[in-house]
């Protein structure tokens, strides 16, 4: 029995199967899913072939001091941000052996959020080693905090395969 709806075990399964095919590992940094994304990739045997290390990085300082996010970065975007999301996974990047890095932040709610950055707004960054790093912006309405937690891990996986799609099958270690 998973501790994940099958649904998202399945996704994690193919993302496995398919980063061990092309020689890809990831590293995750989340915020607003606490853990989760890195739970669910190793719910699937094996996954220790694919996910080098994660990072739940919940506060600022912890963003800061593990991540290497800056204080200024987070002062003028906040820790809900494109900019912050990328930084995240920059830094994953930089402190793990990963080929690619997922980071996560964002609002899940009930509380939290503001006109500008309302409940069940998440930002989900992608780098790949040797290559670029880009965020984008979710907005998960009318969903209570588990659910935004999920839809976000589910768009995580989402994002690391479409990434392992593209790849050409680059060995790992080397862009």
């Amino acid at each position: 029995m998973s501790l994940f709806p099958s649904d998202l075990t399945e996704r994690a399964r193919n993302v496995v199967d398919l980063c061990r095919q092309r020689r890809l590992t990831i590293c995750t940094a989340e915020s607003r899913t606490g853990g989760l994304l890195s739970g669910v990739v190793t719910e699937i045997p094996g996954s220790s072939d694919v996910l080098e290390r994660g990072f739940v990085t919940y506060s600022n300082e912890a963003k800061r001091e593990v991540l290497g996010v800056t204080a200024a970065l987070l002062e003028e975007f906040g820790a809900v941000s494109p900019e912050v999301a990328e930084a995240m996974a920059a830094g994953a990047l930089a402190r793990s052996r990963a080929i690619l890095t997922i980071a996560i932040t964002g609002i899940a709610g009930p509380g939290g959020g503001s006109p500008q950055k309302p409940v069940g707004l998440v930002y989900i960054a992608l780098a790949r080693r040797g290559g670029r790093t880009s965020a984008e912006r979710r907005l998960f309405q009318n969903m209570d905090r588990t659910a935004v937690r999920l839809a976000s891990v589910r768009r995580g996986l989402d994002l690391i395969e479409a990434q392992a799609e593209e790849d050409s099958g680059m060995a790992a270690g080397g862009p």
